[in-house]
């Protein structure tokens, strides 16, 4: 049963703490622009890989509780991992050749895949309401792309390639959270990206300036602040709040894409953006309806992952999950 709904001001407070944190995650997306205008996303992965190890490290440090480095479910673990890698992979090469709204309008698809994955995966049943608002969603993309009179580059595709990604990702870690150690969830994508960016690099590898590195860094800082933030939205908000706060990020993307890169939203994005949106709002408000048990959209994470920092939010989203309940008991009990 859905949780009881927590006091207006906890959900006031979650929504600004996650509205703070996608301003983070937009720029960190803005950095990941820039960098791809000089060299590929193999080494731009590699790099702010390295550079996040030394957060890890402060994680690691944090953490009393035990833990194994054997998965518990090796399979649904391994898919995880290549998941992740690939959305990584593809999210980093879109910022770099795609403008930043276009890139959004697609990401935000991935409410549309989940539902749709929650299906054979977990077992869930959607409804009629639910699945017409995948497919006015699934239309909005089309609208986006406007196949046959708009060139669909390898950029369009591999945004596409990050939502589905991210939705097999969300989808797992909903299946398999509850049993697998966070610590194999955290370190597994790290590691994996290590070893396969390192294979690629030399392929597509350019000598880094100072700034660069400078830039990398800040990535994986801005990642760190943007997950710090989402951690206090979910421990103060409920998830049906915190969740389409992350449409916010399509109003940076085009302030940003404006303001930095010249780039001015064409109204076929603007149209197409707007019903993928409207329609994955309609999603998370249908979850959250106290009739409504089946909530595969908001009991997952909102930001895809790419394996290029530590995801640490995986440790503390299940104990922020367990106050919320708490608090909605104490809340009922007063």
């Amino acid at each position: 049963m859905p949780n009881s709904p927590l006091p207006a001001q906890s959900n006031i407070k979650g929504a600004v703490f996650a509205l703070m944190g996608f301003a983070f995650y937009a720029l960190h997306d803005v950095l990941v622009k820039v960098l791809g205008a000089h060299h590929h996303p193999f080494q731009i992965v590699f790099f702010s890989v390295l550079l996040s190890f030394p957060f890890l490290t402060v994680v690691l440090i944090q953490r009393k509780e035990p833990a194994s480095l054997r998965a518990v479910k090796p399979a649904w673990t391994y898919a995880r991992t290549v998941a992740v890698v690939f959305t990584g992979v593809c999210a980093f090469y879109a910022f770099s050749v795609l403008p930043l709204a276009q890139v959004y309008a697609m990401i935000f698809a991935t409410p549309l895949l989940i539902t749709i994955l929650s299906i054979p995966v977990l077992g869930e049943k959607v409804g009629p309401r639910r699945w017409a608002a995948v497919v006015v969603g699934l239309i909005g993309v089309i609208v986006v792309l406007r196949p046959g009179s708009s060139e669909i580059t390898l950029g369009h595709l591999a945004a596409l390639g990050s939502a589905v990604g991210g939705s097999f990702v969300a989808i797992i870690v909903r299946r398999i959270g509850s049993e697998e150690s966070s610590m194999v969830l955290l370190l597994y994508p790290l590691i994996a990206n290590v070893l396969l960016m390192g294979a690629l690099i030399p392929l597509e590898y350019r000598p880094m300036e100072l700034w660069e590195l400078g830039t990398v860094a800040a990535v994986a800082l801005l990642s760190l602040l943007g997950m710090t933030f989402m951690i206090r939205a979910y421990k103060t908000g409920e998830a049906g709040i915190v969740a389409p706060m992350q449409y916010s990020q399509m109003l940076w993307a085009i302030f940003y894409g404006y303001m930095f890169f010249n780039e001015y939203l064409d109204v076929y994005t603007m149209v197409g953006a707007g019903i993928i949106i409207a329609s994955g709002v309609y999603i998370v408000v249908r979850e959250g309806s106290k009739k409504d048990t089946v909530a595969p959209v908001t009991n997952t994470a909102v930001r895809f992952e790419t394996g290029t920092t530590p995801r640490y939010t995986l440790l503390f989203l299940r104990r922020a999950k367990k106050r919320q309940s708490t608090l909605a008991k104490e809340d009922g009990v007063r």
